[in-house]
């Protein structure tokens, strides 16, 4: 008689607020006996962190290190940790792995889910963007009526983004770090400098919101974003 395969879950965990974990997340992550989640070239384990407090000793962990560069590429290590979940799966344990705000938008776990859903039962929880949790952090309405939302990376050419910033009524650039500056001179050229907001680690303990204007290029990490709220022309 064939063992019936573990089922996979897609974890979106919030953006770093454990309050932020929705309840069907926390069940599904008391009730799986595998957790796997990304961790850093430098070591740190981010997802992990987040629901640290609800996780017990006898889970079996699969930290999947990934690298964090466009100068390398995370197939083989996408490979690899799928690999690794796969075990456990053909023996019939659950595993659910952990995705930073939501696993289907710029989440770490679709990479998982086009290498194993196909191959096993596969269920995605939705979570809280760091999109919108930012937008609730720095108090401001992102969208009205029909106004049309971006969500861009930074790592994007200052000529895509300055085209895709042309037709949004409102945007939200992701990925910051390094290219911070660059956003910055498309901002200003595109005359979106004025209306632009900046903060760094939504809902985490250290988070941060500076005025765009006092920025240091150097000091921006990763994990910080620009929003560009639609502007409201006083109709309901």
């Amino acid at each position: 008689m064939t063992q019936p395969s573990g089922r996979l879950y897609g974890l979106g965990i919030g953006p770093g607020d454990p309050e932020l974990l929705t309840l069907k997340a926390y069940r599904i992550l008391k009730s799986v006996p595998v957790i796997a989640y990304p961790s850093l070239e430098s070591g740190k384990v981010l997802a992990r962190a987040i629901v640290a407090d609800y996780l017990s000793d006898d889970k079996i962990e699969i930290p999947m290190p990934l690298p964090f560069s466009v100068e390398r590429s995370s197939q083989p290590y996408y490979d690899i940790a799928a690999e690794k979940i796969a075990v456990h799966l053909s023996a019939g344990q659950d595993v659910a792995v952990l995705c930073e705000g939501d696993p289907f938008l710029y989440g770490s776990f679709m990479y998982i889910f086009n290498r194993l859903s196909a191959r096993f039962p596969t269920e995605v929880v939705p979570g809280i963007s760091s999109t919108l949790a930012s937008a609730a952090a720095l108090g401001v309405p992102i969208t009205y009526r029909n106004d049309v939302l971006s969500i861009m990376p930074a790592t994007l050419s200052a000529e895509i983004l300055s085209d895709r910033l042309a037709v949004a009524d409102a945007a939200v650039i992701i990925k910051l770090g390094r290219h911070f500056a660059k956003v910055r001179d498309v901002l200003k050229e595109r005359g979106l400098w004025e209306r632009a907001l900046y903060i760094e680690r939504a809902t985490m303990p250290n988070q941060r919101i500076v005025p765009i204007a006092e920025v240091e290029p150097g000091e921006v990490p990763y994990w910080a974003l620009i929003l560009i709220p639609s502007q409201w022309k006083g109709e309901v």
